[in-house]
């Protein structure tokens, strides 16, 4: 343990540490959290929750899954494969299915699960069956900014999980440009073999850049090769694009059932831990043999189902969405004042979407930015330091108000003309 002890002293020496804070309550966007190297405690108006939807505290909600605890109890203490599901877990597994307009949905504990189970299940097919010769290699395309949970699916996805071996030819892993169609275009022309298995997998909102995956492109371009699978992350598109928070593909008019008309097969990742008020994901397919595989994934056949009061709020909160479509709206509407005010207030706001980056100068120093706007104004927001460009990760939600919106704005404008470290020298 003695590297461990030293890289991580130098790590503080460096300031490379996040602040950590504890939180003591919630009232909406309003939180009162605890400084836990000093115990000094604040009251805040918070924008980086992903709280989308202001759900977390919808009375509805929350008895949903008070309901679900007194009739289940807090655990389902084993696998589903096991010892079966819960009819919470079928409930949600439906309404999500009738809401991504895919009519096969799997759950799963977490988004992470959820990936690495898409790779045993389409690249290994789960589990070795006699009599079956698996032998067309799988060539999987992705974004170089997709998700950490991505990532690591597509770094393990040679190997069957919790193998030492796979049972599956070779599986080739190659990344395009962030959202460049053409590269993504040139690599499959230079990657792909006629016998390959082919998956393109993408985040739908990039957590970090607030942008949108270009879908009708990506749709266009994998037409050209019949039977490919495309998979969109939507972890911060549900609940936040389309007219009725249904992902990207509301969002760009289409459905589904668009990409199938092309040859293409889609595949939609759904989270619970923005929108959805909860934890957990899921996936959803066209493909009714998919689901099974998924169900015996060695990540979802080791893992506890996901509890009933997590599946409650979840499907309650899905409920929410369809009955509330002004909860979009208001979402929407949020999201472009508070672009258009950092705008103009000589602010670079990158993307599109709720998530809202501020790309700070090199001068400013993004940890001391937000203590500053926490200490000196109430405010808190996220600073990204190690793990993308330096940056302010602001995320706004449906309960904003204006005055709020602008309270922030202006204290970002006040924090600004205060004198800051670069970037490169953090302290603690």
């Amino acid at each position: 343990m003695q590297v461990v002890k030293e890289y991580v002293q130098r790590w503080y020496e460096s300031g490379l540490d996040p602040d950590e804070y504890i939180c003591h309550s919630k009232d909406g966007n309003r939180v009162e959290v605890e400084e836990a190297e000093t115990g000094k405690r604040h009251q805040l108006l918070t924008f980086c929750t992903n709280d989308v939807l202001g759900l977390v505290q919808n009375p509805a909600v929350k008895q949903a899954a008070i309901d679900s605890i007194i009739q289940f109890g807090t655990s389902n203490s084993s696998t589903s494969v096991l010892s079966g599901r819960i009819d919470l877990h079928r409930q949600l597994e439906e309404e999500v299915s009738k809401f991504k307009h895919l009519p096969h949905t799997q759950l799963f504990l977490n988004a992470w699960m959820a990936m690495q189970a898409l790779m045993d299940a389409f690249c290994h097919l789960a589990i070795p069956v006699p009599g079956f010769q698996h032998n067309r290699e799988t060539l999987i395309l992705t974004d170089v900014l997709n998700h950490g949970c991505i990532v690591s699916a597509l770094a393990h996805a040679g190997t069957r999980s919790g193998k030492m071996f796979g049972y599956s030819p070779r599986v080739r892993v190659r990344a395009y440009r962030h959202c460049d169609m053409e590269d993504m275009a040139r690599k499959l022309k230079r990657y792909a073999k006629p016998e390959d298995r082919i998956m393109v997998v993408s985040d739908a909102v990039f957590s970090m850049d607030g942008d949108i995956a270009p879908l009708p492109e990506m749709i266009d371009i994998l037409s050209k090769y019949p039977d490919s699978v495309l998979v969109m992350d939507e972890a911060h598109a549900t609940g936040a694009l389309g007219a009725t928070g249904r992902g990207i593909y509301e969002h760009f008019g289409i459905t589904p059932q668009y990409a199938l008309d092309r040859g293409v097969i889609p595949l939609i990742m759904s989270t619970f831990s923005k929108f959805g008020a909860s934890v957990g994901a899921a996936i959803s397919s066209p493909v009714a043999e998919l689901k099974p595989l998924l169900n015996v994934s060695p990540t979802s056949i080791g893992t506890c189902s996901l509890a009933p009061p997590l599946t409650a709020a979840a499907l309650e909160s899905l409920r929410q969405v369809q009955a509330h479509p002004e909860l979009v709206e208001r979402l929407q509407a949020n999201t472009r004042y508070l672009r258009d005010r950092l705008a103009e207030s000589d602010f670079m706001p990158i993307g599109e979407t709720n998530v809202v980056p501020v790309v700070l100068p090199a001068e400013m120093n993004p940890k001391l930015f937000a203590r500053i706007l926490m200490h000196d104004y109430g405010l808190w927001v996220s600073p990204i330091w190690f793990i993308a460009k330096p940056r302010l990760r602001i995320t706004v939600n449906a309960l904003h108000t204006r005055e709020e919106m602008d309270r922030l704005v202006d204290g970002m404008v006040a924090a600004r003309d205060m004198n800051f470290k670069p970037a490169t020298t953090i302290s603690a």
